[in-house]
């Protein structure tokens, strides 16, 4: 889900099983949830599929993805250090954050895990926000932000 929680103006984007049950969310279109109608549509986009191998393993893992945002559309001028300070003004104590990007893309991605998983929520509704020169896009994580293991020395 995104959006401030004070608004009506919120959405959110749900991945079914199969065809059929995205189809029957359709048929829900105009049906009142708490107190206004929604509105489904199909995605323009799709939700990427994760490669298994990089799934939660264990319960501290997905608390781990409770906590942690897959952030995109980072200008590639923007620095670790500045991601950090951006979501830490907003949204609370980030944890760990990976910036990754390659030269082939315009653009790069982070996973950034917060302390709190409130600050993770909170990070959601920065969509949109402009970062260095674009505007960021701002998700769940599906996968927690696993520590490096250590380099093997060179001799």
């Amino acid at each position: 889900m995104c959006g401030d929680p004070n608004s009506v103006l919120r959405f959110a984007f749900i991945e079914f099983t199969d065809e059929e049950g995205a189809r029957a969310a359709l048929n829900l279109s105009g049906t009142v949830l708490g107190y206004y109608p929604v509105r489904v549509l199909p995605s323009k986009t799709a939700i990427a599929p994760v490669n298994p191998t990089f799934l939660p393993r264990s319960d501290d893992e997905r608390e781990m993805c409770a906590r942690t945002i897959y952030c995109t559309n980072i200008d590639k001028k923007v620095s670790q250090a500045d991601v950090k300070l951006f979501f830490e003004s907003i949204c609370g104590e980030v944890y760990r954050l990976r910036l990754l990007g390659d030269y082939q893309h315009n653009t790069r991605i982070a996973f950034v895990e917060f302390v709190m998983a409130e600050s993770a929520t909170a990070a959601l509704n920065c969509s949109g926000v402009i970062l260095g020169s674009l505007p960021i896009r701002v998700s769940p994580s599906k996968t927690p932000v696993r520590p490096r293991a250590p380099r093997p020395m060179m001799n």
